[in-house]
């Protein structure tokens, strides 16, 4: 069974030729001129008429290595308010 459907992937089609005139604009009226980002809004416009699209990926983890906090590392120095003496 196909993955995208039909209306989908005329969404996408009709994303890429606006790209290709130049006409495709991001959501802050930006011209697209990526490949990758035309098919992302192909893709979306396609999830908002309600075609059959996969989900987006979700964000991956963070790694269990990265989490663990380093011995070595030195701390980092804050700066310290200075007071300041009463005026005569």
């Amino acid at each position: 069974m196909a993955k995208y459907s039909k209306k989908a992937q005329d969404k996408v089609e009709e994303a890429m030729h606006e790209k290709k005139r130049g006409t495709l604009k991001t959501g802050s009226g930006k011209k697209v001129t990526s490949r990758k980002q035309a098919i992302a809004i192909g893709l979306s416009e396609a999830r908002k008429a309600g075609a059959k699209v996969p989900r987006k990926k979700a964000a991956k983890k963070k790694s269990a290595a990265k989490k663990t906090t380093r011995k070595n590392s030195t701390p980092k120095k804050t700066s310290r308010k200075k007071s300041s003496g009463k005026k005569k």
